[in-house]
């Protein structure tokens, strides 16, 4: 009996949780469909809560170095209280809401390397908690993101990267404590004034934020150094603005000045 007590105490024999999801791909801003699984243990216990979260990789600075590290974000609640008996098997339905500014995974049809994101469940006894294994999603580019993209890539720009890093972007309202950078190499109109391109989409339910970086080239009459920029782009009205003519009288003017641009 003490063993048993032992047992439990330390977690083992305990409930398990899992999700299935309906389908892995969603948008951010959409949702996530699909149902919670917990399979109850040897022992009965009472569940403080069942909750879902979000978790990806996010790079963090530190003086001269950085590291990696994993961020849960999105968190939900699925339920309250209740009672599991040995065995017993629950299962709750969920939609959950992806935050408005998730890191893509996905663009022009390919996955991203190296990004990792997935759902979680996690379930709370007795102040210990078990978390299921990382379920992983594919976040697809909104309508506002994938015109952008695509009218880059009609420019010339070639996407070479990505990297989801912590911290704000100045003067830019963001909910989440990370931001994702999307890197492309010059077009060849562009490529003797830029080394790089670096676009951050900060999205909420009616406009998506544009900011761009650029890594100016110096010259024997000329400054190297960043540029940077931003626009907003409404989603009603995405379909009714040339982009690629957008984007190109934009980084012509940021060239054009050494400071920021508009």
């Amino acid at each position: 009996m003490i063993f048993k007590r032992l047992r439990q105490a330390m977690g083992v024999g305990g409930p398990s949780v899992r999700t299935v999801l309906a389908s892995p791909d969603c948008r951010p801003g959409g949702p996530l469909e699909g149902r919670v699984q917990v399979v109850g243990g040897d022992h009965p216990v009472e569940v403080s809560h069942l909750a879902l979260g979000l978790v990806t990789r996010v790079g963090v600075e530190s003086g001269d170095s950085g590291y990696d590290t994993t961020q849960e974000f999105g968190r939900r609640q699925v339920t309250g209280a209740f009672g599991l008996a040995p065995g017993q098997r629950y299962e709750v339905p969920f939609r959950f809401e992806v935050p408005w500014e998730t890191p893509l995974t996905d663009l022009y049809g390919q996955h991203l390397p190296g990004l990792t994101m997935g759902l979680r469940a996690e379930l709370e006894v007795a102040r210990a908690v078990d978390q299921g294994d990382l379920d992983p999603v594919a976040v697809h580019p909104l309508p506002a993101q994938e015109r952008l993209l695509e009218a880059l890539r009609q420019l010339g720009f070639r996407f070479v990267g990505a990297a989801v890093e912590r911290g704000h972007l100045y003067g830019v309202h963001q909910t989440l404590p990370f931001h994702q950078e999307l890197e492309f190499l010059p077009a060849p109109r562009y490529a003797r004034a830029v080394n790089q391109l670096e676009v951050t989409f900060v999205t909420d339910p009616h406009r998506t934020e544009v900011v761009l970086e650029l890594d100016k080239r110096g010259g024997l009459l000329t400054e190297g150094g960043d540029g940077f920029g931003r626009f907003t782009v409404d989603h009603a009205a995405v379909d009714r603005t040339d982009w690629g003519a957008q984007l190109d009288a934009w980084l012509r003017r940021s060239l054009a000045r050494r400071g920021p641009f508009s």
